[in-house]
């Protein structure tokens, strides 16, 4: 029996009336969610929502608009349009530039704020609008048309949203007048560039000019005092003590006048210089043969590297080897009694080589290390009676940054100071050259099936040359390379490994006994014996030759017996394994 408290038609089943309730509230639900959204962009004070008929009258008013333009909505709905609220020649404006870009005519007033979203596309612009107390803010307006929901193609009305871009603008003004005082100030700081460059140019030309202006007397003066001080018969011990005093003092003036044009050449941009690969072992032996003696002279030992392998650096070859004398001169001068300087050369990163030079001086503290490289400032030196121009350090590092290296120091008081200079290294210049000599000059073995021995001759004189190749010719158990250079001998050395080098002395560029200093410090050279040949006859020659190194000396003009048995003598110990005189 059904209860009388829920009768039901006996046609319909339960769950059929539960669906129809379920479908009732979600419908329900839906519309008091629509609605609620609906007030609350009515009465959302955040923007204004202004929503016309098809014709752009007025219909809908929001709380927003009536707290940005202090209109009621009773005061427009129904009697105006937005283009009467919006600044009539921004409208017209408008029209205008609509009329260009669409290529149609269109009249200035609302139709020219609807045109666009008229036909379907999205459009937002910026615009003022006229508050009712006449007051004006920036708006930017996003326009949509609103289309019949059963007749998609017919308009209904349109619907303005709005926001106050008063903030934005505000702030874009006072970026325009910030980004103002800038080109204003970037224009003064070009004039102030500009002035300081012509007053730089100017102090270099005039420090140029007295260098050159004082390098005339200077030169008198100490001509003169060396005369002075060779005469026949020479000065008194007094007249000698003044005349050393004019020299030293002399000297040093040369080396400050030398230093202040240095430094002028650099910054007046005339500096020319060469970039090349250069080879760091042959600079290093340059530099340590011009700074030892200033060493000896101060009990100062030297310590500089062995390159394990061939190194070289982009760089200018006489610059480079004025930075890095100026850099032992210091750690030399500011070093303690019987102290240390030991020059090494690291490789930083694949592509960047590293030299440095410790000293083992007092040090600097960080504030005087922050001073370095000021042009003048000697860190309080100039009160230690230890002369200097104050100029060494910043000459050096506009020459480094010229050659694209960079410069640098480290230092610890009590402990001494490290300075760096690292540049990109390069490839051997003379690989090419290598390469280029004939195979048939290589060692290979003879018709005896012995190995022949391989000599590599460096001479810079045809002759020469000749004399040699026709005394090798005979010996079938030789092969000859010939060289006309020390660099290109060092090279061929090194790509060849001979078995035995004659070297001439007095070669172009680097001398024979530099060249082979360089092939001794090369690991995979240094067992191969260099007989020196030479036109230097003189005993205190031999004897100066021999204690360099060189296993046996040979003079010019070449006696043939001597100098057959000399190689005779020298393949025997190279079969040997020993290359000992």
């Amino acid at each position: 029996m059904n209860s009388p408290s829920s009768p039901l038609p006996a046609d319909e089943p339960a769950d059929a009336h539960a669906t129809t309730s379920l479908t009732e509230r979600l419908h329900h639900d839906t519309f008091l969610k629509t609605g609620a959204l609906q007030d609350a962009i009515l009465n959302s004070a955040n923007f204004s929502s202004i929503a016309t008929d098809e014709k752009g009258v007025i219909q809908i008013f929001n709380v927003g608009a009536e707290r940005m333009l202090g209109y009621a909505a009773a005061d427009v709905l129904n009697q105006i349009t937005p283009a009467e609220i919006s600044d009539p020649q921004e409208v017209i404006a408008r029209a205008a530039s609509l009329s260009l870009e669409l290529g149609t005519e269109i009249k200035p007033g609302f139709e020219a704020l609807v045109f666009k979203a008229s036909r379907g596309i999205e459009d937002i612009y910026e615009l003022t609008y006229i508050r009712k107390d006449g007051s004006r803010f920036p708006a930017v307006v996003s326009v949509t048309a609103l289309r019949d929901v059963h007749d998609h193609q017919g308009i209904i009305g349109y619907l303005l949203i709005g926001t106050d871009n008063t903030v934005r603008k505000q702030a874009e003004a006072e970026q325009e007048k910030l980004d103002q005082r800038l080109r204003e100030q970037n224009i003064e700081l070009e004039k102030a560039k500009a002035i300081a460059e012509k007053a730089n140019l100017a102090k270099s030309d005039f420090l140029s000019s007295m260098s050159h202006e004082l390098r005339s007397p200077l030169n008198a003066i100490l001509g003169f005092a060396q005369l002075m001080e060779s005469d026949v018969p020479g000065p008194t011990p007094a007249q000698k003590a003044s005349i050393d005093q004019i020299l030293h003092a002399g000297w040093f003036l040369l080396e400050l006048i030398n230093d202040i044009l240095d430094l002028a050449v650099i910054e007046s941009g005339r500096l020319s210089l060469s970039l090349e690969a250069i080879s760091l072992a042959e600079v290093m032996i340059e530099c340590q043969a011009m700074i030892e003696p200033q060493a000896q002279k101060r009990g100062i030992s030297m310590v500089f590297p062995k390159f394990e392998r061939p190194s070289f650096i982009k760089a200018d070859r006489t610059r480079l080897k004025q930075v890095l004398i100026n850099l032992l001169s210091n750690a030399i001068k500011y070093n303690r009694t019987g102290g240390t300087v030991v020059v090494k050369c690291d490789v930083t990163t694949p592509s960047r080589l590293r030299i440095s030079v410790k000293d083992t001086g007092d040090g600097l503290t960080p504030e005087l290390l922050a001073q370095l490289f000021q042009a003048f400032n000697r860190l309080g030196k100039e009160t230690t009676g230890e002369e200097g121009t104050g100029i060494g350090l910043v000459v050096s590092k506009r020459l480094v940054e010229l050659m694209e290296g960079s410069i640098g120091a480290e230092s610890t008081v009590g402990a001494g100071s490290v300075f760096w200079i690292e540049f990109g290294s390069d490839i051997d210049p003379h690989a090419a050259f290598i390469k280029a000599v004939s195979a048939a000059q290589i060692a290979a073995p003879d018709a005896t099936g012995k190995r022949t021995h391989l000599l590599l001759y460096i001479e810079d004189n045809p002759a020469n040359l000749k004399l040699i190749e026709q005394l090798i010719s005979r010996r079938p158990d030789l092969r000859l390379l010939t060289a006309q250079n020390g660099k290109d001998g060092i090279s061929l050395a090194r790509g060849y490994l001979p078995d035995v080098i004659l070297m001439d002395i007095n070669l172009p560029g680097i001398s024979g006994i530099e060249a082979m200093k360089i092939i001794r410090l090369d690991p995979a050279t240094a067992h191969i014996p260099i007989v020196a040949v030479s036109a230097n006859a003189i005993p205190s020659d031999i004897a100066k030759g021999l204690e360099a190194g060189f296993f046996r000396y040979l003079t010019k003009p070449i006696k043939v017996n001597e100098f057959m048995e000399t190689l005779n003598v020298v393949l025997e110990s190279v079969e040997n394994g020993s290359t000992r005189r």
